[in-house]
């Protein structure tokens, strides 16, 4: 990886983990699915240009059921149950509990997908759901009032994402990742529509809101994409991957500077065991014998 895409990755790092900061701020008054409507429908806008073109428009057209499925699993449901997480959960616990995604990953392309889990990762996957237990044993109230559905909700989420990113690596591989991106970004903001407007607030929404919400679609959503693609192409998948680690420490920082978020021990022990256990089922932690073995060729943006 080059200085410049380092760089780039604590961009798209800090980008990401302010997205669980304008959700958190921005939620109380949009709601949580209006608030994803303005965020897929922005990001929509500034992302269809990425598919003028005739080969592009063909593409999206050809694969229109597909990147509406995408859509569904990988933007409109887990960003959904991330916002409606926020209303509760503290940003830097969220982003904590979301960083479990490659795990939902491993487990669901072994069970569905044919995708083997070799010895190594059932270790990283028992240390990772310890460093959830971990996190949220004391805050696992299902009464009226506790946190436990909200939790369940942020795991929801990563759940989702597991099967987008499997259905994505076995059903659209072919596709170039701008038509995926903006194909995608765009049936969301469809599929969102309706239901936006329908629960759409009656009170008028502060500026504060509506700039946590469109730098939420216009920084963490389309400059995100764009960043993360384009590191994608350039630096590669596995190293591209190593952001899943960097945002909930983004995350973290930003909720304590921004909102007065606390730092316990308890939240710093279990970030360290839920990544610590996320590296090893990822693969980013381990020897640099099997490390050369992985390496892949990089995906190009076009």
């Amino acid at each position: 990886m080059t200085p410049a895409d380092s760089l780039r990755l604590i961009l798209l790092s800090s980008l990401w983990g302010m997205s669980f900061i304008f959700m958190r701020v921005a939620v109380p008054e949009f709601g949580p699915v209006p608030l994803i409507l303005v965020r897929m429908g922005v990001g929509a806008l500034l992302m269809v240009p990425l598919l003028l073109g005739p080969t592009y428009l063909r593409l999206a057209w050809e694969n229109l059921g597909r990147l509406t499925l995408l859509g569904l699993v990988n933007h409109v449901l887990p960003f959904s149950l991330l916002a409606l997480a926020t209303t509760r959960l503290e940003a830097g616990f969220t982003s904590l509990i979301n960083a479990t995604t490659p795990l939902f990953t491993a487990l669901l392309g072994a069970l569905f997908f044919a995708t083997p889990v070799r010895r190594r990762q059932y270790l990283g996957l028992a240390l990772a759901f310890l460093g959830v237990y971990v996190l949220s044993a004391d805050r696992l109230d299902f009464a009226l009032g506790g946190d436990g559905w909200f939790i369940l909700a942020v795991l929801g989420a990563t759940f989702c994402y597991g099967i987008a990113g499997n259905y994505s690596k076995t059903r659209l591989s072919h596709l170039p990742v701008r038509v995926l991106a903006a194909g995608s970004c765009a049936m969301s903001a469809v599929v969102l529509l309706i239901p936006g407007l329908w629960l759409w607030p009656e009170a008028a929404i502060s500026w504060q809101g509506w700039a946590n919400g469109l730098g939420l679609a216009v920084f963490s959503t389309t400059l995100g994409f764009l960043l993360f693609f384009g590191l994608i192409a350039s630096a590669g998948a596995t190293a591209t991957s190593t952001v899943t680690f960097l945002v909930p420490v983004s995350a973290l920082l930003w909720g304590y500077v921004l909102l007065g978020e606390t730092l316990s021990l308890q939240i710093v022990a279990g970030m360290a065991i839920t990544l610590t256990g996320t590296a090893i089922t990822t693969g980013v932690w381990r020897r640099p014998r099997t490390a050369a073995v992985g390496r892949r060729e990089p995906r190009r943006l076009d």
